[in-house]
């Protein structure tokens, strides 16, 4: 069955790779993020594809930005599938992190997620199903250093979705949190790549286990999803 898709942080990386895999398979997918010339090129690129892309630009980690992306989303559609994908980081230590760099990584990873999966929330009820998947991170349950304000995000982000879970498995609503280890995308400084992309998974790989887990399995749901590269974490 041929799906509707809202996916966040499309721009690039694994939401970038989910939003083109998804429209091949011929399902429906309403893209956004901050930047719309990177969105159109995502839009060209799927041109001619079994499924639709549609793109709308704004930033989840304003709360009246997330409503009116989401009131031209139900304009035309009404989404199945909330993929969360949008997310930043800052690399430093914590006592090296400063006031706008905190607010910017939990305000988009934490806050962001949260005002979008509230907007699609109630549409679900209504309906009596949907389905939720955060994007997350091993860091989000391991101690990575220089990374405890993403880590913090993350986390938080995780605790949320296991109390979500609970509360929505009565409406039919399936909650899953895919936490992939070091994937090659531009959260990664180009020193990082050159260095370790060998190790790292594709952006690619991951949208297919995202294919996989919204796939109709009626009494089934992925709850936590954990990917590691083959060698390991770095």
């Amino acid at each position: 069955m041929k799906k509707i898709f809202w996916i966040t942080g499309a721009f690039s990386g694994i939401g970038k790779a989910a939003a083109i895999l998804l429209v091949s398979e011929g399902h429906t997918v309403f893209a956004t993020s901050r930047s719309m010339e990177k969105l159109d090129q995502i839009a060209q690129q799927t041109a001619g594809m079994p499924g639709k892309l549609f793109v709308i630009p704004g930033d989840i980690s304003n709360h009246a930005e997330v409503e009116r992306v989401y009131e031209e989303i139900i304009k035309q559609a009404h989404p199945d599938v909330l993929i969360n994908c949008a997310g930043i980081t800052s690399f430093k230590k914590a006592e090296d992190d400063n006031l706008p760099d905190i607010l910017s990584v939990i305000n988009t990873n934490l806050l962001g997620s949260v005002f979008c999966i509230k907007a699609v929330l109630s549409g679900f009820i209504r309906k009596g199903g949907g389905h939720i998947i955060n994007i997350q991170s091993i860091a989000a349950t391991k101690v990575l250093t220089q990374s405890s304000i993403y880590s913090a995000s993350k986390a938080g982000l995780l605790a949320y979705s296991r109390v979500l879970r609970e509360e929505v498995r009565k409406h039919n609503i399936k909650v899953t949190d895919i936490l992939p280890g070091a994937t090659i995308t531009d959260i990664w400084s180009k020193n990082v790549l050159d260095k370790y992309s060998e190790r790292m998974m594709s952006a690619e790989e991951v949208a297919e286990v995202i294919l996989q887990v919204t796939g109709d399995k009626t009494n089934l749901v992925y709850e936590e999803v954990i990917l590691r590269p083959r060698l390991g974490d770095l």
